[in-house]
This record gives structure tokens, sequence and C-alpha cells, in this order.
């Protein structure tokens, strides 16, 4: 080839790779919503010059080792069991990779956001800047609107759908101000129905007796009212005689408060042994202050508290409080979003009002009010935490699960066992069943469904349900009529008009079923198999295939009594039921053998499955009841594992036997 050809070639290959260079990137569509949940309405575009915080959520380095991660020090017959991890550790692994962090901010400052506005958070987790929703719109190629929520007043800016890069669309998990409109409602009071949306219990109203006398209630057997002395004699747990100063058990309220009148009664009334005034500690997040107004004395309050200080007394307990619901302004602040702030920073960002830096105490949540003030990764967690909320999986998008979903992987990491409730609906989930004909079984977050809500085009992926593999998740059960303590339960079913109270339970149709879980799984098929037909997946895909996902992860994985609660509420006593009772009660019963260990010098037991599924003999099996939903009898109890009652109910004497014998 002669010289001139060569360089003629050459210009050619230089006026090409300009012309690439020049070329705008290609844009593709991350995240879509399909609908408009019914209780939200549209208020019309946002105001150009509205000022909104956009935070970007990186991916994280090395989640593909989660599972091997936690199993290492989970798995009882790891060497490194109960090796945990500190939260340097946790954070430094996990971090956002420095490609993805430059590839992210570069896209962001050629859009015309300068470099000085945009802040990475502690956690190299997150890119935060303020900008108004035309410079959001132009990054995103969106259009966002003004949501208000005609049942709670609340309101969030989101939009239909956004566009991103296609070469940035590996390097993020999602953006907010998103698809997502927040969740929460309101909770209604006692005695009057309450929305089924977030609590995972307390149900529908609480039950009075033809009198109001204590002693009316205390003659019944357990069959009739489930009082404390019923929960000591059911699982065989003795009274407490010890305190460690590190292990104070971990309760997650959601704008829900106790109320300290109806804690007095109870104490005065049905123990023997708490005194009067005695108070659980407070960690308060965000916008949520002390001693809450009457007007917001929760049912869930009264219940959790009143079912775990006859366990765990004389150990403290601590409330995790927030206000999700009224923080969701502009970046939708997400369910649980707010408490792992405060335990942890994982959602932490550094912007507020168009000025970021440190910023470690300014609200990033309220923009409009700098000077609201948020706990970022100040408290440090409880070595055990109960969880009894959740939400229709419809509500939230499914990247957005799935990071929180790794926060409580990160947890386990750290030694802290997280447990949640697994709902009162059966199979049929809060908002009732998927698909066209209503009948696809419906799995709840974070412990269990989805519509076709949310759609995500992103490798392929959409939407699909939830249930975190890396919680223990708690299923409910109820003393069977004329049946004293010691006789087995049967799983919790409950029927009053068109109120009905059943265990949480299924297979989710995004997680394949974890390596802990599989023989329990395959054992329950190859002995009690439904014969409802199946699909492998997500139910989307299923179509008129089946009703539920054969190869998902099953839940729940234990469970505990939830019918006939006694409990003083607003100054009366009564009994109420679901599993916003059983999961404190096992969460109870973890704290104190975690007591237990920390006195003779052991650490915390962490993340519990592993250990439990290897273990079943220290769980009563219960074999009896279903969870009906969907028009079907739902799934059916069964020796061993199933998806009604997970393992079965604890038996302190044996778990503590176990734990203790572990390293």
């Amino acid at each position: 080839m002669s010289g001139a050809r060569v360089i003629s070639w050459i210009l050619l290959a230089t006026a090409f790779c300009t012309v690439v260079n020049a070329l705008p990137p290609t844009y593709v569509i991350h995240e879509k919503r399909d609908r408009v949940l019914p209780e939200w309405k549209s208020l019309g575009r946002s105001k150009p010059d509205s000022l909104l915080l956009v935070r970007i959520g990186l991916k994280q380095n090395n989640l593909h080792r989660a599972n091997e991660y936690l199993l290492d020090v989970s798995h009882p017959q790891s060497p490194n069991y109960g090796k945990y991890w500190s939260a340097d550790q946790v954070s430094d692994t996990f971090a956002a990779s420095d490609y993805t962090i430059a590839q992210v901010k570069s896209w962001i400052v050629q859009s015309g956001v300068s470099d000085a506005r945009i802040s990475l958070n502690k956690n190299k987790g997150w890119l935060s800047f303020t900008a108004t929703a035309k410079e959001a719109e132009e990054l995103l190629q969106t259009q966002y609107f003004q949501y208000q929520n005609m049942e709670t007043g609340q309101w969030v800016c989101a939009c239909e759908q956004y566009r991103v890069p296609y070469n940035i669309q590996n390097h993020i998990d999602y953006v907010e101000p998103g698809i997502r409109l927040s969740a929460f409602r309101r909770q209604k009071r006692l005695l009057h129905k309450r929305d089924n949306i977030l609590i995972h219990g307390a149900s529908e109203q609480m039950h009075l007796p033809d009198s109001d006398a204590p002693g009316v209630l205390a003659s019944l057997g357990c069959d009739k009212l489930i009082t404390p002395d019923c929960i000591r004699a059911i699982y065989k747990i003795p009274l407490a005689t010890k305190a460690h100063p590190k292990n104070s058990l971990g309760m997650f309220q959601e704008d829900n408060y106790f109320h300290a009148e109806d804690l007095d009664l109870f104490f005065e009334n049905q123990t023997t042994n708490i005194p009067l005034g005695t108070r659980p500690l407070e960690a308060m997040i965000a916008n949520t202050e002390g001693d809450g107004p009457s007007s917001k004395f929760g049912l869930e309050s009264a219940l959790d508290l009143q079912v775990v200080y006859p366990i765990v007394y004389p150990q403290t307990i601590t409330i995790y409080q927030t206000n999700d619901h009224m923080d969701a302004q502009n970046s939708s602040q997400g369910f649980l979003d707010a408490f792992l702030n405060a335990i942890d920073g994982s959602y932490c960002t550094d912007c507020a009002l168009g000025q970021c830096g440190d910023g470690k105490r300014v609200n990033p949540n309220s923009p409009a009010e700098p000077e609201n003030r948020v706990l970022c990764g100040l408290y440090k967690p409880a070595n055990v935490i109960s969880i009894s909320y959740g939400g229709p999986e419809q509500n939230f998008p499914a990247p957005y699960q799935r990071r929180q979903c790794n926060e409580y992987m990160k947890l386990g990491l750290q030694g802290v066992s997280v447990l949640l409730a697994s709902g009162d609906h059966g199979v049929a989930g809060q908002d009732g069943c998927l698909g066209p004909r209503e009948d696809i079984f419906s799995p709840t977050f974070p412990a269990k469904s989805v519509s076709t809500s949310y759609t995500m085009d992103l490798l392929g992926s959409d939407i699909r349900a939830f249930s975190c593999p890396y919680i223990t998740a708690v299923g409910g059960t109820k003393v069977l009529p004329g049946h004293r303590p010691s006789a087995p339960e049967t799983a919790l079913y409950n029927s009053e008009g068109n109120n009905i109270l059943s265990s949480g339970g299924g297979f989710s149709n995004v997680f394949q079923a974890p390596s802990y879980q599989q023989a329990a799984i395959s054992k329950y098929f190859a002995s009690a198999d439904p014969e409802y037909p199946f699909y492998g997946g997500n139910w989307t895909s299923g179509g008129d295939s089946g009703l539920y996902n054969r190869l998902g992860r099953g839940y729940p994985d234990v469970a505990a009594v939830a019918d006939n609660i006694a409990l003083y509420y607003e100054g009366k006593f009564g009994h109420t039921g679901g599993t916003s009772a059983s999961t404190p009660i096992f969460a109870a019963i973890i704290n104190r053998i975690v007591d237990e260990r920390l006195a003779i010098g052991k650490g915390p037991i962490g993340f519990l499955n592993p250990v439990l599924y290897g273990n079943e003999w220290v769980l009563n099996d219960i074999v009896n009841g279903s969870n009906p939903g969907c028009g079907t009898q739902g799934f059916s109890a069964a020796v061993g594992w199933d998806p009604v009652t997970g393992l079965g109910t604890p038996d302190y004497e044996k778990m503590l036997q176990l734990f203790l014998e572990l390293p």
C-alpha cells in the first residue's frame, strides 16, 4: 500500500472515530411503571425550577459472593462460624468501584451538573446532588409529576419511566426520584377496620370480653387466650434472671407509639416481676419525637412490647422509631430506609437544598426543611431485631427491593439476627392474588408480591415477587380449641366475617431457593406435593401455566403462636393476633439465647437460617392446618419444613442447648 493510501486510510479512520465520538450516547429505559396505584392521584407536572434531591444508587462490588461470605460466618460447619465482620470491613468489601463512580459521575457532569455539586456518600454507595426538575428531566430523559396519596395526604415526586445511557446502566441500581410511589398508609385506630398495608399482625380489631375485668380473661385456658404464662409454657421459657449490657432487643416501629399507661396496666395485671414504669429505650430516627401524640398510640407497639417484655425482662428493649411516610417527600424515602440509615448509614446521602458536603446531620429526604435531622449510622444495631411490618411488593420496584435485601445480608455479616413477619393473608398476599384471573399466589416485602405495577428493561429482567433469603421470616400458629399448651399447635387460621387471619407463606418469584433451604423444599415436594400447577421463574412469564414458582425461595422459615394474644390497649384488656405477635416472640427467644452466649464469653448468633435448617430437632414441627387464599386451600403444613409454618415453633431448651454448643 502506497504512503498516500496509508495516509488516506488514517484520515478516514480518524474522521470515523470523530463522528462516532460525537454521537450522543444510546439511552435505554432503566425502570418503568405500568400503572399508578389507585390511592395515588397525579397533581400534574413538577415545576421546572422546583428543587429535587437526586440520588443514584451505584452498583456495589462483590455481591456475587454475598451468599458465600454470609454462610462462611453463619453455617455451623464453617470454621469461621461466628467470626463476624466489622462495619468498615463490610463497607470496604461492597463499596462501588472507582471505575463505576467515575463513569456515573462523568455522565452527570456531561449533562451540565458541576462536579462540585455532586457528593459521594461514606459507603460509596450513592452519588447525590440537588437539581431543578428541568435538569433532572434532561439527565434522565423523563418527566416528573407530583402525586398525592388520597388516603394519607402524602405527596411525592415521581416519573413513569426514566432512561440512562446504555454504558451507564450496568453501573447503577436505580435513581431517585424515580418510578416508586411510597407505599405507606396511615394505620387506623383500633376497633375500626384498618388498612391492609404495613402491619403484619394485630388483626383487624381487638376482641373484648363481656367484662373488662382482667380476671374474666385470666381464667380462660391457653386455647382461648394466650397470656405471658401460656407463651412460657408452650415454648418452655424460664423467667429471665440476667441481662447482658450489650444485648438490648431491637424492635422497629413506623409512626406507631407505645402508650405508657397500657404498659403499666399490662405489667400490673399480667406479670409478676416487671415493675411499673418500665419503659423501652427509644432510638428516635429522622423526624420522630419521643412520647408520640395519643392519636398515634398504636396496636402494633402495644402488641410487640407486651409479648416480649415477659420473655426478656430484665433485659432492655430498644425501639427504632421512624416516621418514614412523613419523610417521603421529593426523594421518596422508602420503607425501612431511614431505619437502615440510622444503624449503618446504608442509604444516607450528603446533600440538602443545593448544598453538598459532609452534611452528616442534614436530612436529605426533606430538602424543603434542611433543619430536620437524620441519624446517619449513629446507632449501633442490636444483636436481634424484630420487624413486624411489610407491604405488597407491587408497591416497590425490584431494584429497590434487591438493594434492601443486600443490606440485611450485611447486617448478618456483622452478627445481627433480623426477623420479619411473613404476613397474615395466607398465599393471597396483602393486596390479593396476581394475574388476570387473580388466582396466582402472591408472595410480601421484605419477607414476601408483584403484579404488573413495575417493569424494568435491564439485562432482560423484569419485576417479580420478592422474598429476601437473608432474613428469618416468621409465620403464625394457634393453639387448637380444647388443647393444652403442651399439645402441638396448628397453622394460624381465623375467619370472622370478611376478616381472615392466615399465616403468610409460599415461594418467591425473584429469588431461587438458597442452598441452606434446598433440601427442605425438596423434601416438602416429595412428601406433601400440593398438586397445584406451577411454573419456574416469575409469574408474568408463567402465564397460565401455574399458581406458584416451584423454584423460588420458600417462606416462612419458622413460626410461633399468633392468635388470641392477650394485651391492654387504650385501657382495655382484650386479645388480637397476627404474625406481628409471632415475630417478636421468636425474636425475644433468640435474644434470650444471645444473653446466655454473651454470659459465657461467646458472641451473638447472627443469621439464623443455616443453623436452624441444619438442626430441625430444636423446633416443634407443625403438621396441621394450611394457609388458604386465591380460591384454594393454599399450602398444607407437613412433616418437616412447609410454606405455612416453616420448620416449626421454638423449643427454648433445645435451641439454647444447640446455640451454647456452637463456637
